[in-house]
């Protein structure tokens, strides 16, 4: 890991550290930007439910309610959007999914115009929810949220395009980071400074909640990093007889990553949203009481959710009958199982007992904040873990990994270069 990362510091990779560093431009614009208040706009004394995650998400953005309030949701809700229409629901999506790159493209393309409606939308619901006034101070707040995810959208661009990783989940990560040193700042005032316990219990407890949040955050990287390996063989033709070449088809045990946390999320959080929105006090107490997860059956809704869009998001991305084809038109095969359909069963059955195992680490992941915040008589805004690493730790590995062999593939290219000259 580290012999690699020493590469970086080589003459040979000069460009490869200015696209971090214009990674890190951008990362501290977005930053910057979090801290810049809608003209007009108040912060959010209110609890946001299940909009939390969406808070933690924009870096607190909504809560304080910055031009970057909506952060790059609006896209994602999009981009789940198109995923699902290309599940034969629509022929035109499966169509551009058939296309390879040229289908990538537009439907990229799609996922921009469709994230900016929807940020105009939820623009729309915060500004009449959470801030009120007349009709042009709302429409003016909503253009403003608007031109602040647009402007997030188009430097994520720029991070894919010149620096290194993904831009938006950059941005997702960043947020979550952001507010990170604040919840421990927090947590210390709380246990510590503000004698709400003896100095030694106060003590105590910080400790122990900083040792809790680093065995989450191991057990978060060994979830994400496992994998289970299934054998296949390639079988090439040569002039006198087969020859086997034996490689993996490396499954991960969580597939899915956070993506059906944040499903369950914003599915949860519409009643919210609509109960903000139309102001009505039994509708209000009816999400309190049967939706909202401090609630039994809001719980159970949420484990529920996070469980089938687990199980569906997987399919979507492994799908053992297109992995089953590909398999066929490599000449490959898994020992002992029946190329074709006996093969796309195998692979079926595989892919979802590691998706309950992966469904049920995302469950406890996603409780414990929940549990957290129930038993716990600290504020709010402290949180222990949970969704916010999950993420944090998947771009983050994502991110190193897309270093790592960029470096490698220069120091490969140079070595060549240097056994031509010889």
């Amino acid at each position: 890991m580290f012999k690699s990362l020493k590469g970086l510091f080589s003459p040979n990779n000069k460009d490869l550290r200015k696209r971090i560093y214009f990674t890190l431009l951008i990362l501290a614009v977005f930053s910057l930007g979090t801290n810049i208040i809608v003209p007009g706009a108040k912060s959010i004394t209110q609890n946001l439910g299940f909009l939390d995650l969406l808070n933690l998400m924009s870096g607190g953005s909504l809560k304080t309610f910055s031009i970057f309030a909506l952060g790059v949701m609006p896209y994602i809700t999009a981009s789940i959007l198109t995923q699902l229409l290309q599940m034969d629901i629509i022929p035109y999506f499966k169509e551009l999914k058939e296309q390879g790159a040229t289908g990538r493209q537009k439907i990229n393309r799609i996922n921009r115009y469709l994230g900016i409606l929807f940020a105009f939308i939820q623009g729309y619901i915060y500004s009449v929810a959470f801030m009120g006034g007349t009709t042009v101070e709302i429409l003016k707040t909503t253009i403003i949220l608007t031109a602040g995810t647009a402007l997030l959208l188009w430097l994520a661009d720029q991070i894919t395009n010149k620096g290194l990783g993904n831009g938006v989940s950059l941005f997702i990560m960043a947020g979550i980071v952001n507010t990170l040193p604040s919840t421990f700042i927090t947590a210390f005032n709380e246990l510590i400074v503000a004698d709400t316990f003896n100095q030694a219990l106060g003590i105590a407890l910080f400790v122990a909640f900083v040792i809790a949040y680093i065995l989450i955050l191991v057990g978060v990287v060994y979830m994400q990093i496992s994998e289970r390996r299934i054998p296949i063989q390639h079988s090439t033709r040569t002039d006198s007889s087969y020859s086997k070449e034996k490689s993996y088809i490396p499954l991960k045990l969580n597939s899915a990553s956070v993506m059906p946390v944040i499903f369950a999320s914003a599915i949860t959080s519409i009643p919210s949203l609509i109960a903000q929105f139309i102001n009505n006090s039994e509708f209000t107490s009816f999400v309190e009481n049967y939706i909202s997860y401090t609630s039994l059956t809001g719980y159970i809704l949420y484990i529920v959710l996070i469980f089938a869009f687990g199980y569906v998001y997987t399919l979507m991305e492994l799908n053992p009958k297109e992995m089953s084809e590909n398999l066929d038109k490599n000449r490959s095969y898994i020992p002992g199982i029946t190329p074709g359909e006996k093969t796309a069963s195998y692979l079926k059955g595989t892919i979802s007992r590691l998706t309950v195992v992966g469904s049920i680490f995302l469950v406890v992941i996603a409780s414990i904040p929940i549990i957290f915040s129930n038993i716990s008589t600290l504020s709010s805004s402290i949180t222990l873990g949970g969704t916010g690493l999950l993420i944090v730790v998947g771009v983050a590995l994502e991110t190193y990994k897309q270093l790592e062999s960029s470096i490698v593939s220069r120091s490969y290219q140079g070595s060549r270069k240097r056994r031509r000259r010889r």
